[in-house]
């Protein structure tokens, strides 16, 4: 579908229009009196929320992130399904999955009674479309921008078979200063530290960024908050359907490392992501489906 039929059935007159972004990438661009919000329509993702009361972006996207088709966008909320990680089949599938490599479909929007805007993307595994997933399955996510920017996924089991997932919004978070970020909600929960041969640990108080970080925190719920001293903000991140957060930095030597990172912007994104991964799969009968959302609010410290 192209731009102008995209913007005839889904643009909302002054708040939600749709134009090609970086790489010719179509993005759905929102611009209301509550927030500014950019998501990309290929890998299902949102690239920028920024409530009118912000003066930052909630979220980071690197610069040198890649803005081609088959290329995973370095930032924002990357869309991790249907799975976590590297292919649990070991037969060769993308890392997190194939739902953020891959063009997504418009299937709706509108503005909601609150003034709200709401935008449905979706998107399908069809039979015999990877050699490497064989089960159909389709996804739905719903992006609600206002005061607030909340996500849902529902994931649809379209096979005769039941399936095991995991998946999960891999947010990455603007931060003014790694070094003076805390993040809280997670003291006394266990996690696998991915960096020490999956050892397992126990986190002691709140988590805070040193050094190059991956652990999956495991078998928890309630709400988490990123302190950022530098920016002056708490981020509060509230979350249903996942079990599992993944918090990720990946320091000086890794980014180096990165061809669409800059050297130093490990200084300025932190990773704190509502997953199912690890131990906390899902097992989704045939004809079932499986539920997980999260919602991001600012304030100030």
């Amino acid at each position: 579908m192209d731009i102008t039929e995209l913007n005839r059935r889904f643009g909302i007159d002054g708040q939600l229009a749709f134009e090609a972004g970086p790489g010719d990438l179509v993005q759905a661009v929102v611009t209301s009196p509550k927030a500014h919000a950019t998501i990309s329509t290929y890998a299902g993702q949102v690239l920028s929320f920024r409530p009118t009361s912000a003066k930052d972006d909630l979220l980071f996207v690197s610069a040198k992130a890649y803005r081609q088709a088959g290329k995973a966008i370095k930032g924002g909320i990357p869309i991790c399904w249907p799975w976590f990680g590297s292919d649990p089949n070991g037969k060769g599938g993308p890392g997190h999955g194939m739902a953020r490599t891959s063009q997504w479909q418009v299937t709706g929007s509108r503005q909601l009674d609150n003034g709200d805007i709401e935008l449905k993307l979706g998107f399908a595994i069809e039979p015999g479309a990877y050699e490497y997933w064989s089960l159909p399955l389709s996804l739905e996510l719903v992006v609600t921008v206002g005061e607030a920017l909340s996500l849902e996924m529902l994931t649809s089991n379209d096979s005769d078979a039941e399936v095991q997932l995991t998946q999960g919004f891999h947010t990455y978070f603007a931060v003014g200063d790694i070094a003076k970020v805390g993040v809280h909600g997670l003291d006394g929960v266990a996690y696998i530290d991915k960096l020490n041969e999956s050892a397992e640990e126990i986190q002691s108080g709140r988590v805070e960024i040193s050094g190059e970080a991956d652990r999956i925190y495991h078998g928890r719920s309630g709400e988490l908050t990123i302190d950022d001293a530098s920016l002056g903000r708490r981020i509060l991140i509230q979350h249903e359907g996942s079990a599992s957060a993944v918090v990720w930095n990946p320091w000086i030597d890794t980014a180096r490392a990165m061809a669409d990172l800059d050297d130093r912007d490990y200084e300025r994104f932190v990773c704190v992501e509502t997953v199912n991964a690890g131990p906390d799969l899902v097992s989704l009968p045939a004809g079932e489906q499986a539920r997980i959302s999260v919602n991001y609010r600012i304030e100030s410290l």
